[in-house]
C-alpha cells in the first residue's frame, strides 16, 4: 500500500497568503493532495510563487462573485475533477470533486451562515445536498474523502466558548445536528477518531483580541471519511503551528 498524504487550508485569500511566503512549507513536505479554501481569486490571479513545487494536476473552481470563496485543489494523482454544480447551485465556488481510483475526494467551503437567516437556510440546504451527492457515490462504490471549512464545530468540546455562542450560527443545535447526522450515515471524523476527546484543539480564531495566542478557538476544519477507510487512517492532525490566515492547515494520512 502507498500512503497518501492530504493537506486542507482555509488561506482566506490566496494573494494575501503569497504575500505572507504562507505557502513556501509545501515545498518541503510530502503533500500528495493539496485542498485550498477561500482563495478569493480566479484562476488567472494565483500567483505563480505561492510555492515552486509543480504539481501535475490543479482544479480551480472559483466564485461567479469576484473576490469571494473559491477552492484551490493541487495534486499529482491523474484523476477526473468536478465543481459539483448541483450541490453548489449559486456557483460560489465551493466544491473541488475529484475521483481517482475508488476514491472520491472533495474540498469543500461550506458556506457561512451568519450573516442572515436566508443565508442560515442556504447552508443547511447545501449540507443536505451534499450529504445525498456523497451517499449516491457510495452506493457506486466509491470510497469517500471529504476536506475543508465546515463552517460549524460539532461538539462542546470543539470550541473555546460553547456557551456564549449557543446561539451563534456555527454552532446552532440545527448545524450541528446536520454533523450528527453525517456521522450517522458512515462517515469519520478523523481527528476525533486518532485523538478522542483531546481538549482546546482549534483550527480557527477569530482575528480579533489576540484569540489564537490565547487559544479562544473553534475546530471547524476537518477531514471525514467513510468508514470503509477506517482501518486506512494512518494519521489526522491539526497544524496549528502554521500561520498566515485566520484558520490553520488540517492534514490527513491514509494508506491506499
Amino acid at each position: 500500500m502507498n500512503k497518501l498524504t492530504f493537506i486542507s487550508w482555509n488561506v482566506n485569500g490566496i494573494r494575501a497568503v503569497d504575500k505572507k511566503e504562507a505557502l513556501r512549507w509545501i515545498d518541503e513536505h510530502d503533500v500528495d493532495f493539496l485542498g485550498l479554501q477561500e482563495i478569493k481569486a480566479e484562476a488567472d490571479q494565483i500567483p505563480e510563487t505561492i510555492f515552486d513545487r509543480e504539481f501535475k494536476f490543479q482544479s480551480i473552481n472559483s466564485s461567479s462573485k469576484r473576490g469571494q470563496s473559491g477552492v484551490a485543489l493541487f495534486t499529482d494523482i491523474k484523476g477526473t475533477p468536478d465543481h459539483c454544480g448541483h450541490v453548489d447551485i449559486l456557483d460560489e465556488g465551493r466544491i473541488n470533486e475529484y475521483h481517482f481510483g475508488d476514491i472520491a475526494f472533495f474540498n469543500v467551503y461550506f458556506p457561512n451562515g451568519q450573516s442572515s437567516d436566508e443565508r442560515l437556510s442556504y447552508k443547511m440546504g447545501f449540507y443536505d445536498r451534499f450529504l445525498e451527492h456523497i451517499n449516491d457515490l457510495r452506493k457506486q462504490g466509491k470510497s469517500i474523502v471529504v476536506c475543508g471549512d465546515v463552517n460549524t464545530a460539532h461538539r462542546e468540546i470543539d470550541l473555546a466558548r460553547p456557551k456564549a455562542n449557543e446561539g451563534t450560527s456555527g454552532f446552532l443545535p440545527m448545524e450541528r445536528a446536520w454533523m450528527d447526522t453525517l456521522l450517522s450515515h458512515g462517515y469519520i471524523d478523523t481527528f476525533r477518531h486518532m485523538h478522542g476527546d483531546t481538549p482546546e484543539r482549534y483550527s480557527w480564531w477569530s482575528y480579533r483580541a489576540g484569540a489564537r495566542g490565547r487559544n479562544v478557538g473553534w475546530r471547524i476544519d476537518y477531514f471525514f471519511v467513510s468508514d470503509d477507510l477506517k482501518d486506512r487512517i494512518v494519521e489526522a492532525e491539526i497544524m496549528d503551528e502554521i500561520m498566515g490566515s485566520d484558520h490553520c492547515p488540517v492534514k490527513l494520512v491514509l494508506e491506499i
